[in-house]
């Protein structure tokens, strides 16, 4: 497994899980800096659930984000909105 021949290395091993540990601990954090932060931006007046929305399309390239607001644009008219 871990050295090629089938054998688990148990230090290798250790090391991962307390990497990965490390890591999730990490990661929990900026979970609750981000709702700390979302919070904030509530706190003031603006809408979150439209915020997480923006966050997520600028998270896509330019064409695949041209292609979804076609489409909604396209399945809009379909609905007559």
């Amino acid at each position: 497994m871990a050295d090629g021949s089938g054998a688990i290395t148990p230090g290798k091993l250790k090391s991962f899980i307390e990497r990965i540990e490390r890591l999730e601990a990490e990661k929990a954090e900026l979970a609750a800096d981000i709702r700390e932060v979302y919070g904030e931006a509530k706190g003031e007046g603006y809408d979150t659930k439209i915020m997480r929305q923006l966050i997520k399309l600028r998270k896509l390239d330019k064409q695949e984000l041209t292609e979804q607001e076609e489409l909604l644009d396209t399945y809009r008219k379909a609905l007559g909105m």
